[in-house]
């Protein structure tokens, strides 16, 4: 097996190294954009079905809205156009040619549209005019919907998962009566990004609002879960986005309500991408490969027979078989590998690398001991344990691995936040440290900005936790009333 660069001697190849080697993804014939490989594509379903069950359990639906939007919708919502107008992708004709001089096709000339299309760089325009048919009446309210989709925004430099021109992802996309409605569902739905990205991908955030000028372009409010990776940079998890009556004034999107009165409806947006599949490498994973929680894991145990004759491996494959059923029945996803063309030692590695929560290993004197091996990938410790039970001491050991991998994510996080109270500090903890700092900041654009050009630190969010703290900007010196979240992000 190949060996990982160390997180250490140098954090983005590793990265780039893993997701290759652990089969996750690759580089496409296209400049920008990722082949997602079946393994890679496994860990998003599971994502995908569990947010799907979840988004579901609180009344949304799914539905689907066409890819290309006219850019005579893009342009009607200003704000919205001047976010998006430098990531767009535009169709401007529909046929191709055979080149006169035979060198191969061109662009036929006299096939131009007579309205460009923009590939969707995000659907709040196309499903605005949409809804603009669907919305008569009081009744027709709320609209819960949700849709996932590909979208393209044009990136010149990319990175597999966490930034690339085309990606997956989920987005939702709400009507309400009243402004309260409309705000209660954005936090409802931060909420839900954060129970999932903690509970099943292992990974601690910090909930918070957006400063004004790192809102999503059209909104009033946008809500954000904020993640801490290993090398002490941020990630932006996952938006929630209360887009006030903005996207309904652009559309003419009203409603007749119970006073007989025609009013404007207020939207709300949200979603997540398969960045979080990037965020889960960086913030779990070793020198190793992957470690995957249990939860997200499409593998979450692998059985590993230890033979040197048929015979053997025919006595085994009765127990791990037996064992795999027992463990199927309790929900548990299990691969038996006994294919002979690998010894157990490269399979072992193999396994280590893409993150198989539980490894399992039968030989013949295991059988003469009524035991198996157990390995768990989070501390990579092996014990044994009796083949009577096994199953419910794997269902076990899979909640205790989850909940360390989560923790040790936590302790980790932890660590990396730190209150500074002076701009010196400031520098000095992002350049030593890195990781969240926690800082007071006097809400002017102007002063972010600086902090920005100077420190390459955004404000990742403002806490909802924050408490009340008076204080001093830490670069301007004006009063403060809270501290907010700065780091380097990706």
């Amino acid at each position: 097996m190949a060996t990982l660069t160390s997180r250490e001697e140098d954090y983005s190849r590793w990265y780039n190294e893993l997701v290759v080697k652990a089969d996750m993804a690759e580089n496409s014939g296209v400049r920008g954009c990722m082949v997602i490989k079946p393994y890679g594509y496994a860990i998003w379903e599971k994502m995908q079905r569990q947010l799907d069950q979840m988004f579901k359990d609180t009344g949304h639906e799914n539905a689907y809205f066409p890819i290309f939007i006219p850019k005579s919708y893009l342009s009607k919502e200003a704000d919205h156009v001047e976010g998006f107008a430098k990531e767009c992708a535009v169709v401007t004709h529909y046929r191709l040619k055979n080149a006169p001089d035979g060198s191969g096709v061109i662009v036929d000339p006299e096939a131009k549209l007579e309205e460009e299309l923009i590939v969707r760089p995000t659907s709040e325009t196309i499903i605005w005019n949409t809804y603009k048919n669907w919305v008569k009446s009081y009744r027709d309210l709320p609209i819960l919907v949700n849709q996932w989709a590909n979208v393209v925004r044009w990136e010149m430099r990319t990175r597999l998962f966490l930034r690339t021109a085309e990606f997956l992802w989920q987005e939702g996309h709400t009507a309400h009566a009243t402004e309260e409605e409309a705000v209660i569902e954005a936090e409802k739905m931060l909420n839900v990004y954060a129970d999932f990205v903690e509970n099943f991908m292992g990974i601690p955030v910090i909930k918070g609002v957006k400063s004004p000028s790192e809102r999503f372009a059209g909104a009033e409010e946008t809500y954000s879960i904020e993640a801490m990776m290993q090398d002490g940079k941020a990630l932006q998890a996952g938006t929630s986005h209360f887009l006030g009556q903005n996207f309904a004034r652009a559309f003419d999107v009203k409603y007749q309500s119970k006073e007989g009165t025609q009013e404007y409806v207020w939207a709300t947006s949200w979603g997540v991408s398969t960045r979080l599949i990037g965020a889960l490498i960086m913030t779990h994973s070793d020198d190793r490969g992957l470690v995957l929680p249990p939860n997200i894991a499409p593998i979450q145990v692998v059985i590993v027979p230890v033979h040197r004759t048929d015979e053997q491996l025919e006595t085994i494959s009765r127990v791990a078989n037996d064992i795999r059923s027992q463990l199927g029945n309790k929900g548990i996803s299990v691969k038996y590998d006994d294919r002979n063309e690998y010894k157990p030692g490269w399979k072992f590695n193999e396994y280590e690398l893409k993150g198989i929560p539980v490894r399992i290993t039968i030989g013949p004197k295991d059988l003469e001991n009524n035991q198996v091996e157990i390995a768990r990938r989070d501390t990579l410790e092996k014990h044994f344990t009796p083949i009577e039970g096994v199953a419910e001491h794997v269902r076990n050991l899979l909640k205790e691995i989850q909940d360390n991998i989560y923790a040790k994510a936590k302790e980790h996080r932890d660590s990396l936040i730190t209150k500074v109270d002076t701009y010196e500090e400031f520098k000095r903890v992002l350049d030593e440290e890195g990781g969240f700092i926690l800082a007071h900041w006097d809400g002017s654009a102007e002063v972010e900005e600086k902090i920005k050009n100077e420190t390459k630190a955004t404000i990742r969010c403002i806490p909802l936790d924050a408490e009340e703290e008076d204080g001093v900007c830490v670069y301007s010196g004006n009063p403060s009333k809270k501290r907010v979240l700065f780091a380097r992000a990706y």
